[in-house]
C-alpha cells in the first residue's frame, strides 16, 4: 500500500531529526465509516511544546513527498486530557488494540457532562483516557480511549461503555470504534505484547 510505505519513510524522518515526540500509529478495524482509517497521534505535551516541533519546514516538505500523494486529510485535531475523569496519565499504554469512542453533546453541555463523569470516575476499572476538543471540529466533543491488550478484553468489557443516566439527554452522537496498534508505524513508543 503506497500509504503505508509513504507513512514508514516519513516516520524515518522523525527518527533522523531525533524528534522527541512519542508518535502512535492505529488503523481503525471496526467502523462502518472509517474501516482501514489510519489514525496518528501524539499525547502527553503542553502547549510549548506544540508550539516548538522539531523542524516544521523540513517535516511539511517530508510529508508532501511521502504522504499527501497517497492520502486524503479528514481531521486535523488537538484535544486536552481531562484527568479528572480518566485513569491513568494521558499517555496511553501502547497496547495491540484500544476502544476509541468519540461523543458529541448538544450545544452547551460540557459541563454537565463533565461533572456526571467525574461523579463516575472512581468506578472505572482499566485505562480510561478522556479528551476533549479544544480545536480542529465541532464542539461540544470528547474522545474516550481505552487501550487493551486484545478484542476479547474489549469485548468482555463492553457493559463498561455505557455512560452514567443523567447525560443521555446531553448526547447527539456516540462513535465506538476499535484500533488495532500499528508497531511498524511508531516513534519513540514500545508496543506491549497482546494475545
Amino acid at each position: 500500500m503506497d500509504l503505508e510505505a509513504g507513512y514508514i519513510r516519513h516516520l524515518e524522518w522523525h527518527r533522523q531529526a531525533k524528534d522527541p515526540f512519542a508518535w502512535y500509529s492505529y488503523s481503525v478495524w471496526a467502523s462502518t465509516e472509517r474501516q482501514r482509517w489510519i489514525i496518528y497521534a501524539t499525547f502527553g505535551h503542553t502547549a510549548a511544546e506544540l508550539s516548538d516541533p522539531v523542524s516544521p519546514a523540513e517535516d511539511e516538505r517530508d510529508s508532501m513527498i511521502n504522504i499527501l500523494p497517497h492520502v486524503q486529510f479528514t481531521e486535523n485535531a488537538i484535544y486536552e486530557f481531562l484527568p479528572s475523569l480518566s485513569r491513568g496519565n494521558g499517555v496511553p499504554t501502547p497496547t495491540p488494540r484500544a476502544e476509541y469512542t468519540t461523543v458529541e453533546l448538544n450545544y452547551g453541555a460540557g459541563k454537565a457532562f463533565e461533572a456526571a463523569l467525574a461523579a463516575e470516575q472512581s468506578k472505572l476499572r482499566g485505562e480510561t483516557l478522556w479528551y476533549r476538543l479544544i480545536v480542529g471540529g465541532n464542539a461540544p466533543c470528547y474522545v474516550r480511549l481505552r487501550p487493551r491488550e486484545s478484542l476479547v478484553a474489549i469485548l468482555e468489557e463492553s457493559a463498561d461503555q455505557a455512560f452514567p443516566n443523567q447525560v443521555s439527554g446531553l448526547i447527539s452522537k456516540i462513535t465506538v470504534e476499535t484500533l488495532n496498534l500499528r508497531p511498524n508505524m511508531l516513534v519513540n513508543v514500545t508496543p506491549e505484547h497482546g494475545r
